[in-house]
């Protein structure tokens, strides 16, 4: 039952998708039905439905126009390499860590993009996709009162609404299906003054290579690794929104880049559009209690049956009501209350959704990614500036024990002002955050001062020439560093860059059994330096 009710649901979205690729409806089914049945068989999920979707329009007809439909289908073909290259790579599980507020933000710029490309065929204007989305937009909308098609735009119109009246109700599709129908009837019978989708073959041609040239695979190839990136990305999420529906998390990611790498692959021989995990319709097949393979495979049948049994019937399908229904489909895509959501927790990450979301309009997607990741970075990066923080143990203490200390701490002993000032480095001493750490330090006014490291979670190489370099200005003027509580994977990273034997050579370090047995660094332990009066900072004291 989930496959039948998922394939009325697909197919005029499949053959929407098709026509708007410009390789003709044929396509979007070829591709619903052979990477479908492929991803099925070799994917890492049970539930996942496998298609053409809006979202790889926003690549696929930019390379239609550029390169026709060999360049499509070829750039398919690579990004199904591409994906198995990921696959057995075992990038799957890193697919998870992208920032959700770019994915998000991507999604809502597509959409607008697919919308403002479809808009002057839904308003029965010839669609000139040369230019940025927005101008092509604005130029339809200009030129409609000069030459307005009514009946286009009501049937676009009444299309979209009852799509969108279906995904809202979570109706399977019937409705949609009822409706191009009894719209195609209609325009059949009244003769009426509409754009056809033309022909669509009756079954799937004999599979070929025909289209491959091997001299556009160069250029093709960022094309293609990017389809590559957003079908792993779709896939993966749609699986995600399945085993939420379900409650059945067994999916093998890995797995899962491989079926659609495969089905990628498969797909373009039979003349079909790239594919992906489509994540309305595997939410569907899940929430009507699909629970193996069998359904997807069942869709993919069903779905052949109703394309190829009623051809001729569905090359007299008006353009404008697929077009109605792919705007209804991928403006479904957006998910308006997580924006909502993201929106009132953060401004920042509603930041970053911003600046993916409208970069598309006048830049292309890998520019919009590119964008919203590098925003993304700066808040990651302003975020841990903030939480990392240099905390003072105790001020102007003067230790009264002062057993077997370095000879170059002997000038300290003498001197009238023998203050003490300790510090906790808390957070990681990375490029990004050394002057915020370093900076009480710097202007610490103590003759001696213990720095204890036990709270830094990582270094890199700018945090430690940075605290050699703190550390021996600050000996210039007199005062004396000492480092105590090191990690032994940091004692690592200073002993590789050479800092290590600097520092000690100072008499700067202080190490604890654990790197006294591993790095033969015991030279430098002491103990009883501070009072017994403070036995407030005994936890201090205890690594000395």
């Amino acid at each position: 039952m989930a496959g039948v009710v998922v394939a009325i649901a697909t197919l005029p979205a499949a053959l929407g998708l098709g026509v708007a690729s410009g390789l003709g409806a044929s396509a979007g089914i070829v591709s619903a039905v052979v990477a479908g049945a492929v991803a099925a068989l070799l994917g890492g999920s049970n539930l996942q439905v496998t298609g053409p979707t809006g979202i790889l329009l926003l690549i696929l007809t930019p390379v239609t126009r550029t390169y026709g439909p060999s360049g499509t289908l070829t750039a398919g073909l690579l990004a199904g390499i591409l994906l198995i290259v990921l696959s057995v790579s075992g990038a799957g599980r890193f697919m998870r860590y992208v920032p959700v507020p770019v994915v998000q933000g991507f999604t809502v710029g597509g959409a607008i993009v697919i919308v403002l490309r479809q808009l002057p065929v839904a308003l029965g204007l010839a669609a000139r996709h040369t230019g940025m989305a927005v101008v092509t937009a604005v130029k339809a909308v200009v030129h409609f009162p000069a030459h307005p098609h009514w009946v286009t735009v009501a049937v676009a119109g009444g299309a979209m609404v009852v799509r969108l009246i279906e995904s809202q109700l979570r109706l399977p599709g019937p409705f949609t299906v009822l409706a191009v129908a009894t719209i195609t009837a209609l325009a059949q019978t009244a003769h009426l003054p509409l754009q056809r989708i033309g022909h669509v073959a009756a079954g799937l041609p004999v599979p070929s290579l025909h289209f491959l040239r091997f001299s556009s695979l160069s250029a093709l190839l960022p094309s293609a690794a990017l389809l590559a990136v957003l079908v792993a990305f779709e896939s993966l999420m749609a699986v995600s929104a399945a085993e939420g529906i379900s409650g059945d998390d067994r999916h093998d990611a890995d797995r899962e880049l491989f079926g659609q790498g495969v089905a990628n692959l498969a797909a373009p021989l039979f003349g079909g559009l790239a594919a992906t995990g489509a994540v309305m319709r595997t939410a569907v097949n899940a929430r009507i209690g699909a629970t193996s393979r069998l359904a997807s495979l069942v869709n993919c049948a069903v779905l052949g049956i109703l394309a190829y049994a009623v051809a001729p019937l569905t090359a007299a399908i008006p353009r404008a009501a697929l077009t109605g229904v792919m705007i209804a489909t991928v403006i479904r895509l957006i998910d308006f209350g997580a924006l909502c959501s993201l929106a009132r927790a953060d401004r920042g990450q509603a930041a970053v959704a911003g600046v993916t979301a409208v970069t598309p309009l006048v830049f292309n997607l890998v520019t919009a990614i590119a964008s919203g990741v590098a925003v993304a970075t700066a808040l990651a990066l302003h975020t841990l500036v903030r939480s990392a923080r240099t905390e003072p143990a105790f001020h102007d203490m003067e230790p009264v024990h002062l057993e077997s200390l370095p000879v170059s701490w002997a000038p300290w002993q003498t001197r009238p002002d023998r203050r003490m000032a300790a510090y906790d480095i808390d957070g990681p001493l990375l490029f990004a955050t050394v002057d915020r750490l370093l900076h009480p330090v710097k202007g610490s006014q103590a003759s001696l001062i213990v720095l204890r490291m036990s709270r830094v979670s990582a270094v890199d190489a700018t945090g430690i020439l940075a605290l050699r370099t703190t550390i021996t200005t600050l000996a210039r003027r007199g005062t004396h560093v000492l480092l105590c509580d090191l990690r032994d994977e940091h004692v690592k990273i200073m002993d590789a860059m050479g800092v290590l034997d600097a520092l000690r050579a100072g008499g700067h370090l202080v190490a604890d059994a654990a790197h006294s047995d591993v790095h033969g660094r015991a030279a430098g332990m002491h103990s009883s330096v501070f009072p017994p009066e403070h036995s407030d900072h005994t936890d201090t004291a205890s690594t000395f």
